[in-house]
């Protein structure tokens, strides 16, 4: 479980990281990133979503835990103030954890590194 103090609850909140974040996928999930400035300088937040197409409400709540459970370490990692929400795709529902994971820690690399210019 994430403390309340890391958890996203407000819509406006992700609709910050959806809108204003950084966005990188896998075949798992899609990460949205959104470092704040430090004057806002709160913990690092994490938030999910998790939709119908995944599964019914058992399969939603298994990939959800599955999720927070891998993010809770992963946003210690993260700068103060950072906005996480991380979007489950339909395939997460029949992914293993360590899947789960790699694709995590992967969309949250692209998501961290510098864009390239074209």
């Amino acid at each position: 479980m994430l403390a309340a103090a890391q958890r996203l609850r407000r819509s406006t909140d992700f609709a910050a990281a959806v809108r204003g974040g950084r966005r990188a996928g896998r075949s798992t999930v899609v990460v949205h990133l959104l470092i704040d400035e430090p004057a806002q300088a709160s913990t690092a937040r994490a938030g999910f979503v998790v939709s119908k197409s995944v599964g019914n409400a058992v399969t939603r709540n298994k990939v959800r835990r599955r999720l927070r459970h891998l993010v809770r370490p992963r946003l210690a990692d993260l700068p103060d103030g950072t906005l996480l929400v991380v979007r489950a795709l339909p395939a997460s529902a029949s992914a293993s954890f360590e899947t789960l994971g790699t694709d995590l820690d992967g969309a949250l690399a692209a998501a961290r590194s510098p864009r390239r210019r074209r």
